[in-house]
């Protein structure tokens, strides 16, 4: 066993192809949020949404193509934590990359709950629990076996999502004509305007949407990430950034847009059912349900599946700078961080043990700790990509791919972030999951702080004694 200490240490291999990467950058990490969740922030918002998704899409951009600034400069497996310690200081790399890691490993568990649940309604026999841990088990094998398997179980799940949402826009497309054989008395765009019209309760339930539907874009940054495992990955996060806005326009805006036509915003069997297989039930396909759980299985084990790579490659990176224990360093042959992979997928199991042992109970106040955190991501990124832009010119470095209307528009973003979360801790709706992320952030920081003055301890010994 080859040791981090070797002449030659290992180091993660470029095993991810091209079209593996651009299959996790278009539709990785779209998930059970898209084809279920997205009901209930149409019962929020209504047709209004659409602005909801429009805005939310549009923060999401700005914020990759900062990030992709960064990682075409500097490549790394840490990406924004990374940025974070070089941009901000060692304290904010390691709140933000630990709070990144925290995030996912509580997503695994709710993906791998979400599947075992589908399939034991299709086998009763089983019980939840057992197919929960099967998928678990099933996707840490193939991601500890090697990063080539990882992105051959994403691209097949990448492109059934694809290929699902491309054909229900096309369905609902030929409704709207009023042209679908099976439904042919239905079409036209009104349900846009029914209902208490186009923004039933106001501009403040649109921006309450903003905070329903930001979660379904949460996870974009993973190509930064998984493109340090491929070859010229500077290259591949150009692309992938540059796909972002076609991703949210015809995946997120174009099928939102097809379901409040089709569906009216009140309708109760739309939070019943989720919004796909409402819509598909009103255009009498046959199966409906039957073919929305089998899309959503899959886009839950992708979630999964992309959630555990994440957070494998981020408590790898952290362990790297030694902002966590050295032996999260140690990688395989096949240049798989397998200490990593194991911690993070025996995580994920303590999140379903105990969500099994104790339902509703513990681990949803656990899970309700990530409620801001994709919020502190963005805000983190911003922050770190306003400061890395001198650090690099000071530097002397090319800066190859540059954000848009720099810094006005990296200040604009950062602005309504921090109004975003004033809004969410001052607002009932939100403040209990907002103050649950500030808990566990202050409890991160002060760690990182305490470390900080360790070392700091250590140093001056040392030279005292010298």
């Amino acid at each position: 066993m080859a040791s981090s200490s070797n002449a030659a240490p290992r180091a993660l291999k470029h095993g991810l192809s091209s079209r593996q990467v651009s299959m996790i950058s278009i539709a990785g990490i779209i998930g059970a949020g898209l084809f279920i969740g997205s009901s209930n922030a149409i019962a929020t918002a209504g047709p209004a949404i659409l602005i909801s998704y429009i805005l939310t899409g549009t923060l999401v951009l700005l914020v990759m193509r900062m990030l992709g600034e960064m990682a075409i400069a500097q490549p790394d497996s840490g990406s924004f934590s990374t940025y974070a310690s070089r941009a901000i200081g060692p304290w904010a790399g390691f709140t933000i990359g630990w709070l990144y890691w925290w995030f996912w490993v509580l997503i695994i568990p709710v993906e791998a709950i979400a599947g075992a649940d589908i399939l034991h309604a299709w086998f009763p026999a089983v019980p939840s629990w057992l197919f929960a841990f099967v998928i678990m088990i099933t996707l840490s094998a193939t991601n500890l076996a090697s990063v080539k398997n990882f992105g051959e179980f994403e691209y097949w799940f990448a492109l059934v999502k694809i290929v699902a949402i491309l054909a229900f826009i096309a369905v609902c497309t030929l409704a709207v004509l009023g042209v679908f054989p099976l439904a042919p008395e239905v079409s036209g765009v009104q349900h846009l305007m029914q209902h208490g019209g186009f923004m039933p309760n106001g501009f403040g339930a649109v921006l309450g949407g903003v905070l329903v539907t930001i979660f379904s874009f949460f996870g974009a940054e993973i190509v930064t990430i998984a493109a340090d495992e491929t070859e010229n990955p500077k290259e591949k996060i150009r692309k992938a950034t540059n796909l972002v806005v076609y991703r949210i326009a015809i995946f997120y805006v174009f099928s939102i847009f097809f379901i409040v036509s089709l569906v009216a915003w009140n309708d109760p069997r739309l939070t019943e059912v989720g919004s796909f297989q409402r819509v598909l039930e009103i255009l009498n396909v046959p199966g409906a349900k039957l073919i929305v759980d089998l899309v959503v299985f899959v886009a839950v084990t992708s979630c999964m599946n992309s959630g555990l790579y994440t957070a494998s490659r981020m408590l790898y990176s952290l362990a790297s700078r030694n902002e966590a224990p050295a032996k999260v360093r140690y990688l395989s042959r096949n240049g798989v961080p397998r200490v990593a992979v194991i911690l993070s997928t025996l995580a994920g199991f303590a999140g379903c043990l105990i969500n099994y042992v104790f339902p509703g109970k513990v681990f949803g106040f656990l899970l309700s700790t990530t409620g801001a955190i994709a919020l502190l991501v963005y805000l983190v990124i911003a922050v770190s990509q306003l400061r890395m832009r001198k650090i690099l010119e000071n530097e002397g470095h090319p800066i190859a791919f540059k954000m848009w209307l720099f810094p006005w528009l990296t200040w604009f973003v950062i602005g309504v972030i921090a109004m975003v979360l004033g809004y969410m801790l001052i607002s009932p709706a939100y403040r209990y999951e907002t103050l649950m992320t500030v808990a566990v952030t202050g409890t991160i920081l002060i760690i990182a702080l305490v470390r900080k003055r360790g070392e700091n301890e250590v140093l001056l010994g040392v030279k005292a004694t010298s």
